[in-house]
């Protein structure tokens, strides 16, 4: 339920958090980012009774300990009001930040989860061609969905051994990953030299909005995350090479990498499956 609040708070935490996401671009944040974290705030902002000056730590910790979140998801607003109430004390609109003091929810205990090869299958068969390519990208080259929505013809390259696709990622970092030959021309094709999912935002389709069409296709539970996790325990399962993993994922830490990979349990099941014939 949203609060009442003044207007004159509400034009204050619309006017903070303006000078907040213009100072989060002047600091090299990623588009992607800074949009995240402006919703993230703008959603607490609508439901604390006083302006951003105004608001304790009781009040913050209060919301986000009644939205019945996982560590994950608290982690992240966590972050956002961290960084929100951090720009307000560098600029001198505050003297302490109310968000200094909120609880870590922790590190949440490593859960891989990647897609089932029957539910990929069956996604790839009922898809358009699309949003086929979008679940490719995802499984078999492990894209983030922001990555896929931004593909361009021109980040498909050709060398000696065969295509890559050259991949923007988190903080702006770069990676290449090899693809398979089908996939690239399919990808240049329907590309014709631009980008792969033309759309209103920068020129190509919204992260979200790729999310939505891929989950829509899948069943519930398995969304573009966990086709990613699915290209990590696949990568992993062919050499156990979890550094080369890491740098296909685009991960700057090894122990993300290991929570996304389910090693493959091939002696567990020939075990088994030998005892039942």
């Amino acid at each position: 339920m949203l609060t009442v609040v003044p207007m004159t708070s509400r034009m204050t935490w619309v006017s903070w958090i303006d000078h907040w996401t213009k100072y989060l671009a002047a600091s090299g944040a990623r588009p992607g980012t800074i949009a995240l974290r402006r919703y993230q705030v703008e959603r607490v902002s609508r439901s604390m009774p006083a302006g951003p000056e105004r608001v304790t730590t009781d009040a913050l910790a209060t919301w986000l300990g009644s939205r019945g979140w996982d560590r994950s998801t608290l982690r992240s607003y966590r972050a956002a009001l961290r960084s929100f109430y951090r720009w307000a004390v560098e600029t001198g609109r505050l003297e302490r930040s109310p968000a200094e003091a909120l609880p870590s929810p922790g590190v949440t205990p490593p859960s891989p989860r990647p897609t089932p090869e029957i539910v990929y299958r069956e996604a790839l068969a009922r898809a358009d061609e699309r949003v086929r390519l979008m679940l490719r990208l995802g499984a078999e080259l492990g894209l983030r969905r922001a990555e896929v929505a931004a593909v361009h013809a021109r980040d498909v390259e050709l060398d000696l051994v065969g295509y890559s696709l050259r991949v923007r990622g988190k903080g702006g970092k770069t990676r290449v990953i090899p693809m398979p030959d089908d996939l690239a021309r399919e990808v240049l094709r329907r590309a014709g030299g631009g980008y792969l999912f033309p759309g209103a935002d920068g020129g190509h389709l919204s992260p979200r909005w790729v999310g939505k069409l891929v989950s829509r296709i899948m069943p519930a539970g398995w969304t573009m995350h966990t086709l990613r996790h699915r290209a990590a325990s696949r990568w992993y399962a062919v050499d156990h090479d979890i550094v080369t993993t890491q740098q296909l994922l685009g991960h700057s830490s090894l122990a993300t990498t290991q929570a996304y990979v389910v090693a493959p349990d091939d002696a567990r099941r020939r075990l088994v499956l030998a005892a039942a014939s």
